[in-house]
């Protein structure tokens, strides 16, 4: 037995992930590998040659490391609970006029789940990841913190694990920077691994066209899903959208439209079939609701707190007011932000800590915000 336990390490084939199960062996630990086959080709219908972490060729890539390192790998298929959660859920959300993010769902709810699941029945203390994140504790309570290196920052995409799961889990990559991973990869004979590509695409989505994904997963999709009305901001029709579920808050290209000036998706209206667009100016909005909440740093706010919020992956985020109102959160933005879309996540933090997060249900302006001594406030 090991001095500091056994530990289930996630492996995709790819540096980060292996560098993690290294530095894991090199501190004491006792590792298992596993590599969790999500999707396939025939389940997307794509036509890209197949790669990316779910490939053959990196479960191959993630299993040699592990035989050439010593310790047991294993694979687990959940492509059946993968489809019927992450990928019904990615296709009911553009068909309801929101834009998913399906890479959160799947970490909070499908691969923490299935990891520990399965470290369990392997005796496992920990489970462990390449994500560039750090894991503190205070009070009582586990919350994620932001990798040092923060241009590779992934605290964003773990806003939901809970404090159960939290506990169990180890981040070895979260004190390093993306060079130092590769020199330690290098340093130990591993340049192939230095040399693979990475992958930015949504797994199931290779090609990174999700339209034709809709189309083909959604049965008679043209039936369903009519041609409506490009509308402006004031009402006035300028042209006609092929069908709103191919559209997302702030897109500008593939629009169709010659206005005369840069023109934006600002809002997309389900009921009415109508895609509102405007200028870039006309994308701000200065609040918005978030719903779906998972606190990390506090257990529970109370009254209004000054925090960082993210809307997206690669936001660095915007000074902002966040005030629980019910099971929702309401987020006030002094200066307005540009494109916050519903479906998406919103992660508040506090300096490098992450307060908690939720779904971003809907957007509003509320002229009534000022900033007053540098905190923002409603005039009541």
């Amino acid at each position: 037995m090991s001095k500091n336990g056994r530990v289930l390490v996630a492996m995709s084939g790819g540096v980060d992930s292996s560098v993690a199960a290294i530095l894991l062996m090199e501190q004491g630990y006792e590792v298992i590998g596993l590599t969790m086959k999500t999707w396939d080709y025939e389940t997307s219908g794509s036509s890209k040659k197949e790669t990316g972490c779910c490939s053959l060729d990196s479960i191959n890539d993630a299993r040699n490391i592990a035989v050439d390192l010593g310790f047991h790998h294993n694979i687990l298929d959940i492509r059946e609970e993968f489809g019927d959660y992450v990928i019904d859920y990615f296709t009911d959300e553009y068909m309801i006029g929101r834009t998913p993010n399906p890479c959160v769902l799947c970490n909070t709810h499908i691969k923490w789940e299935a990891l520990l699941k399965r470290a369990d029945k392997l005796g496992c203390d920990f489970i462990a990841t390449g994500h560039y994140a750090n894991i503190n504790e205070k009070s009582g309570r586990y919350f994620i913190s932001k990798g040092k290196d923060l241009n590779k920052d992934q605290s964003y995409a773990l806003w939901g694990i809970s404090q159960k799961n939290l506990s169990r889990t180890i981040f070895p990559l979260g004190s390093l920077e993306k060079d130092e991973i590769k020199k330690i990869a290098l340093d130990r004979g591993y340049d192939n691994l230095v040399k693979k590509s990475e992958s930015y695409e949504i797994c199931f989505v290779p090609d990174n066209d999700y339209r034709s994904f809709l189309k083909k997963r959604v049965s008679n999709i043209d039936k369903v899903i009519k041609k409506g009305d490009f509308i402006t901001e004031d009402g006035q029709t300028v042209g006609t959208h092929q069908g709103y579920p191919f559209y997302t808050i702030g897109q500008r290209k593939g629009l169709g439209l010659a206005l005369g000036y840069p023109i934006y998706v600002t809002n997309i209206d389900v009921e009415k079939n109508t895609v509102t667009v405007g200028t870039f100016d006309e994308l701000k909005r200065n609040g918005m609701y978030v719903d779906k909440l998972n606190f990390m740093k506090y257990d529970k706010i109370d009254g209004r707190l000054d925090a960082y919020t993210k809307i997206r992956y690669n936001d660095s985020g915007n000074p902002s007011v966040i005030e629980k109102v019910g099971d929702t959160m309401k987020v006030y933005f002094g200066a307005g932000v540009n494109a916050i879309t519903p479906g998406q996540a919103a992660v508040f933090y506090e300096d490098n800590d992450v307060i908690g997060g939720g779904w971003i249900m809907s957007s509003f302006n509320q002229n009534k915000i000022k900033r007053d001594s540098n905190t923002l406030i409603k005039n009541d």
